[in-house]
């Protein structure tokens, strides 16, 4: 058995399974653990995950979900799946909320607008409902007004306001990009943003989103080294109560 196991939780489609097998990659390589898993669930956390989870033998697992900002899923489901690991459990926030990502972000407006754009507009997820992915896109808004890279910074959702429809109206300047607040590509990224900002008028470049960016690797690492101190010293978080709290449920779907 392995001592520390890292384990990336993200969602079963073609470009996060991508995505992750290359940062599941990467961190191998670099030796940042005894074993690295990229483990993946659809609809149903806790039913998903069950046998994938329960595939990883360590003593201890740190559980980290390669998503922009939590949902009900990271929230919810995915802390109930967690108890499938035969190990002492440490689950950590969501890999974007990273001073890494704000770099990873800020070369990807610049990849789009082949060279230092004036105006960056950042577009996530959000939910009515929860702060999360608003937190997220303003912590990382105000990190490149600090750093001094653009003045002009704005920020939009696909669930909630102000609407990625407004985002091309709320930045000043001419030479402006959109960049996805998402770790990897799909409907979304693909469909959903280019058509609610309208990219066939022109005017806007649109970056790629995260990915298998160098920087988004970096970010997993630091969340581990961090959950590890964190470890040392039963030092309590946000997502640990998530994991404590989690509710048990009669059966999974399967009858389990």
């Amino acid at each position: 058995m392995t001592r520390d196991a890292l384990v990336l939780l993200g969602r079963d489609t073609p470009h996060a399974r991508e995505t992750l097998a290359t940062h599941a990659s990467r961190l191998r390589d670099r030796g940042v653990a005894d074993a690295v898993h990229a483990c993946h669930f659809r609809h149903e956390p806790r039913r998903d995950l069950r046998d994938q989870l329960a595939a990883v033998a360590a003593d201890r697992a740190f559980a980290v979900p390669m998503t922009a900002a939590h949902g009900r899923e990271t929230t919810v489901g995915v802390p109930a799946a967690l108890d499938r690991l035969d190990a002492a459990v440490h689950y950590a926030e969501p890999v974007c909320r990273s001073p890494a990502v704000t770099g990873a972000l800020r070369e990807r407006a610049v990849e789009a607008a082949d060279g230092t754009p004036d105006a960056v507009g950042l577009v996530a997820l959000g939910a009515s409902s929860r702060p999360y992915h608003r937190q997220v896109a303003e912590y990382h808004a105000a990190r490149l007004r600090a750093n001094g890279d653009y003045d002009d910074v704005a920020t939009c959702y696909l669930v909630q306001n102000p609407a990625a429809e407004c985002l091309r109206y709320n930045l000043d300047a001419d030479d402006a990009v959109a960049v996805p607040l998402f770790v990897a590509g799909g409907d979304a990224t693909d469909r959903d943003i280019p058509d609610r900002l309208e990219l066939d008028r022109g005017g806007l470049a649109y970056a790629d989103p995260l990915g298998a960016h160098p920087r988004l690797t970096d970010a997993v690492e630091a969340q581990l080294a961090q959950q590890r101190v964190l470890a040392a010293h039963d030092g309590a978080t946000f997502e640990a109560s998530l994991t404590a709290d989690a509710a048990a449920f009669a059966a999974d779907g399967d009858g389990r």
